[in-house]
């Protein structure tokens, strides 16, 4: 049973690291929480390591400059690792081939244009060219949705291309804004029957990597995250204890108060999810 609590420094003492998500955990997509900063400080000066476990569907180099930019101080986190390492990584090994057509936006050029030394990115063609998918995100993703990509993905399903989706995420929360992600399109491309390879959370090539930057011998993680399907699902799925957000995306289930979730209501959700974490708490503080 999923037990509720009202601070990280609760439960703190058991872990020796936490997997943590960013949106709607530590930051909104403009300003972080500073509950949330408070809370992985003191996790940190207690001898926690915090790895933030992100499905940003670019190379960390550029997610650090993004919390940078907003202002999230660096004495909150020890590393940073993204479902953009992890899926670049596969793309250069070329798991969908080495003439790709990418879907997504000019934000997301670190993902083609920053890799490691010595390393050649695909080249990108038109869909009729591919050999594969790329898909990063939406074009626009402020003013699009997934309807609008149902003729270029029924090209590919027809052609026959495998998509590398970078961020499995269906939707985040920019501010008071609700904005679709690459999960969603591949979400749509599987349901064609398309065949879609995933990097990010809740599949394994990110844990695994994360593990290896951590680079601790059998660490007690606990992971934080307000996706049930994908921080959550994820962290069960690779043996660990989670802290599910409700005051994150799911926020509407729970009550009037996002802060304050309403236990039967929690449970009775979790319940038609089937995915069952071990800490639920409002927001990250």
């Amino acid at each position: 049973m999923t037990k509720i609590i009202s601070s990280l420094a609760d439960i703190a003492a058991q872990y020796d690291a936490v997997f943590c998500d960013l949106w709607g955990c530590l930051h909104n997509g403009k300003t972080p929480f500073p509950e949330a900063v408070a809370a992985l400080r003191g996790f940190r000066q207690g001898g926690g390591k915090v790895a933030l476990v992100t499905n940003a569907p670019r190379p960390r180099a550029t997610v650090i400059a993004q919390l940078d930019r907003m202002g999230v101080p660096r004495e909150a986190w020890d590393l940073v690792v993204s479902s953009g390492d992890a899926a670049q990584a596969a793309m250069l090994a070329g798991a969908v081939g080495r003439k790709v057509a990418h879907i997504g936006a000019e934000k997301d050029e670190d993902f083609f244009s920053i890799l490691p030394e010595g390393a050649m990115a695909p080249e990108r063609v038109g869909m009729l060219e591919a050999e594969g998918i790329v898909c990063t995100g939406l074009a626009d993703d402020l003013t699009e949705t997934p309807d609008d990509y149902r003729a270029q993905l029924l090209l590919g399903k027809t052609r026959g291309l495998p998509m590398l989706c970078a961020n499995p995420d269906i939707i985040v929360d920019m501010g008071d804004k609700r904005l679709y992600c690459a999960g969603a399109l591949a979400e749509d491309y599987a349901a064609m029957g398309g065949t879609v390879f995933y990097y990010g959370k809740p599949h394994p090539p990110i844990y695994d990597l994360a593990r290896r930057e951590l680079a601790l011998e059998e660490p007690r993680i606990l992971c934080i995250g307000d996706g049930i399907a994908t921080d959550v699902q994820g962290g069960m799925s690779e043996g660990l204890d989670t802290l599910f957000i409700t005051g994150g995306i799911a926020a509407a289930h729970f009550g009037p108060d996002p802060a304050r979730p309403d236990m039967a209501r929690l449970e009775a959700w979790i319940a038609t999810q089937r995915i069952y974490p071990t800490y639920a708490m409002g927001h990250l503080g």
